[in-house]
């Protein structure tokens, strides 16, 4: 029953047997993982929650961002640590990205699997749907505009995209873990940098702009654990590390990061002749 699960969580981390801990989950539940595997001395790897932003610089090929950002948004119904939640543009192409992406979402219905016509499925049940629909309805009640979305239906929740959100929003922080994505405008870089690092998450991030010199410099910047030039966010592979900064956890998984955490380095010698010891 969910409420044994701390108790059981506890004792399978106190077992002598166990002697790393990893943990995909949310920041919530992460934080308890983390400090019981501190109270028994496990390392522990947390991949924990995201809010990505997804960068447009004013120099994009919008097309193709807008192609990566509707992916990344909502692929999976947006349930995947990576989805693209903040989609931050620079004003000199903003309304053209709107629109472009408005277009591309009316191509995007969610319904039932089985429906050949639905591109997108459910939610994990009602009250995922409840819950972002609050985050949705909070928004537009301090002023947010609904470009497209926000119809539910039990856990079948449209693909949904708000423009005008502010940190006076509980979506502008807070994960949806869903189908949504909001816009955020900015002038020039250095804003659009701003509004990025201004989460609590960093996980993954994305950074359109035809001068990969230019995206190169800016996401060295970025705080997050991953961060992708011209691609989205919802993107990992088996060799590369993948982990997250800030609330979004601390270690990586991957390739010859998983070698670092899940083995322990040790130091052996082998003495091959006399000795002077200085007693």
């Amino acid at each position: 029953a969910p409420a044994d699960a701390p108790a059981i969580v506890e004792r399978l981390i106190a077992n002598p047997a166990v002697r790393r801990v990893n943990f995909t989950g949310s920041t919530h539940v992460g934080r308890i993982v983390g400090e019981l595997s501190a109270r028994y001395l496990k390392p522990a790897l947390l991949e924990l929650g995201g809010k990505a932003p997804f960068l447009v610089l004013d120099d994009a090929d919008l097309d193709a961002a807008v192609e990566a950002a509707a992916f990344g948004a909502y692929f999976n119904q947006g349930q995947i640590c990576m989805s693209t939640e903040r989609l931050i543009v620079d004003h000199k192409v903003a309304d053209a990205f709107v629109a472009k992406l408005t277009t591309k979402i009316k191509t995007l219905r969610a319904g039932n699997p089985d429906d050949s016509q639905s591109v997108l499925g459910s939610l994990v049940d009602v009250g995922a749907g409840t819950r972002i629909k609050g985050l949705i309805d909070d928004a537009v009640a301090l002023g947010a505009t609904l470009v497209i979305g926000g119809q539910l239906q039990g856990s079948i929740l449209q693909p949904t995209l708000l423009d005008g959100v502010t940190d006076a929003m509980r979506l502008y922080r807070e994960e949806s873990f869903g189908p949504v994505a909001v816009v955020l405008r900015g002038d020039g870089d250095e804003a659009l940098l701003r509004l990025a690092n201004d989460s609590e998450f960093g996980l993954s991030a994305a950074i359109f702009s035809r001068d990969t010199s230019r995206a190169l410099a800016l996401a060295q910047r970025v705080e997050s654990g991953i961060c992708h030039i011209n691609g989205p966010t919802v993107h990992d592979e088996a060799q590369m590390p993948f982990g997250g900064v800030k609330s979004s956890g601390y270690g990586s998984f991957g390739g010859k990061a998983s070698i670092e955490h899940f083995t322990q380095l040790r130091w052996v010698t082998l003495q091959n002749g006399p000795r002077h010891y200085p007693i």
